[in-house]
């Protein structure tokens, strides 16, 4: 079972499609896997047994009736612990919510996957309202990193990418308002993807979308294999007719984008933070390796990447926090997580009137304007997800290391579809990916370039000390 789980969503749905498993041998197995990996790494917040027993069984009951439910017929998946799911709480990792009741019904995008036959296994851990780089909360506390405990999973989908990481899940949700499905899937050498802005509806988030840093973030899918973010990309777009953000536009096939049509940018410094070179040379490497079958690489940037980072905290940042606060002690979190406490005082700076308000509004037009001048002469960009690999455990919010998560800022104010792929490791053997980036609605462009470099690189590979 350990070469089973270690297998793609993908994989694991058409075995069970040709009835060479069944979804309860599958369920069960992934199960056996969260008891063996968790009380290392304590990614899974709540553990779904018997519920995902069931509906495995179900699932088989279907199929030998010759029908199956959709693409994901029987397979697992899991769910980071900001998104609802009918019948279990959810936490959103804060301290109001502790005894939170259960949800009374799935956020859209579980009941497309559920649509689609995957069946919920565990909800996974993230930091305390979503804000932090790194996945800790007073609730459930510290997740860690499966190729070295003593670093973060990243945050705020931390627990979300070190379960599937570890094979205890094949693919899962996340959300990503300044990198955080990204950010875990580099720490853990997984696959995500942060669709263009307007992409998926929200509805069943939590904190629910809203307000003007609404066009900052998304739901994202996260798995080991990009083949697996191309089968639920388009099971989970399109207007739920709830999300007033969201635009039915077309999403292309990846196997159909002619990569020898495409102009790639790459860089390797954004002009605000320095990047480690271990982190560079795995950024070069991969634009060296798709240099033979694209029309054309150069070393580029916007020039307006040095200006991310502190319009992503403007955005965020207009009342100093004061908004955040309010949210915080009306849900009755009275006690905060230190790195909580840490991005309120990083917000403090970003305070301004409504006058002030309306110059951060001109400088995100202003960006975006740029942004797209860029892409009028490439259609990708390669570039760093995060300054170096996995942090220590505490690490991110200080300020040298947080000012590195303007790599993946960069196109959340922009709205742009951005994805990672692992595509190397560091001297002491922790992923490194590459971030990969093309203009909105191309998440086709985005992902087969992903694929590609996962065929060249290897991709995602097991951590040999969680199946000893």
């Amino acid at each position: 079972m350990e070469r089973l789980i270690q297998s793609s969503a993908t994989q694991q749905a058409t075995l069970i499609r040709r009835r060479e498993l069944s979804s309860e041998e599958l369920v069960q197995a992934h199960l056996q896997q969260v008891s063996r990996v968790n009380p290392k790494i304590n990614a899974a917040v709540d553990v779904l047994s018997d519920r995902a027993l069931e509906q495995a069984r179900r699932a088989d009951d279907v199929l030998a009736r010759g029908r199956a439910d959709g693409p994901l017929h029987g397979v697992p998946f899991s769910i980071k612990d900001s998104i609802e799911q009918e019948g279990t709480a959810c936490t959103a990792g804060t301290w109001g919510r502790r005894g939170a009741a259960p949800s009374r019904q799935d956020a859209a995008v579980v009941t497309r996957l559920r649509a689609a036959g995957a069946i919920p296994i565990a909800r996974t851990n993230l930091p305390d309202l979503l804000f932090a780089f790194e996945s800790d909360n007073l609730l459930f506390g510290q997740t860690k990193n499966p190729y070295d405990r003593t670093r973060t999973s990243g945050g705020s989908s931390g627990g979300e990418a070190a379960l599937i990481a570890a094979c205890g899940s094949p693919c899962g949700l996340g959300s990503d308002a300044a990198g955080s499905v990204r950010v875990p899937a580099a720490f853990c050498g997984i696959a995500s993807i942060k669709p263009t802005s307007g992409r998926l509806p929200r509805t069943g988030h939590f904190p629910p979308a809203g307000g003007w840093i609404e066009m900052l973030w998304q739901i994202g899918p996260m798995a080991r294999y990009v083949e697996d973010l191309c089968t639920m990309m388009p099971l989970l777009i399109g207007s739920d007719g709830r999300d007033p953000s969201v635009i039915n536009m077309p999403l292309g096939e990846a196997g159909q984008v002619a990569l020898r049509d495409l102009r790639v940018a790459f860089y390797t410094e954004n002009g605000y933070v320095a990047t480690t070179a271990p982190v560079a040379e795995v950024v070069r490497a991969a634009a060296k390796a798709v240099s033979s079958e694209v029309a054309s690489v150069e070393e580029a940037r916007p020039t307006c990447l040095s200006e991310a980072y502190d319009l992503e905290m403007k955005l965020l940042g207009a009342d100093g926090g004061d908004s955040l606060r309010e949210y915080l002690r009306h849900l009755g979190s009275d006690r905060l997580h230190p790195l909580l406490i840490g991005w309120l005082d990083k917000l403090e700076p970003y305070r301004v009137n409504l006058s002030g308000f309306a110059g951060y509004w001109a400088e995100l037009d202003r960006y975006r304007a740029e942004m797209f001048a860029f892409v009028q002469h490439y259609d990708v960009i390669l570039c760093p997800v995060y300054t170096q690999p996995a942090l220590p455990h505490g690490a991110s919010i200080l300020e040298e290391n947080f000012r590195g998560f303007s790599h993946t800022m960069a196109y959340n104010v922009a709205g742009w579809p951005a994805a990672v792929v692992r595509c190397g490791e560091s001297p002491d053997g922790l992923p490194i990916a590459v971030q990969v980036v093309a203009r909105p609605y191309r998440e086709d462009v985005v992902l087969a370039v992903c694929l590609r470099l996962e065929q060249v690189f290897g991709g995602w590979t097991a951590s040999s000390a969680l199946f000893e």
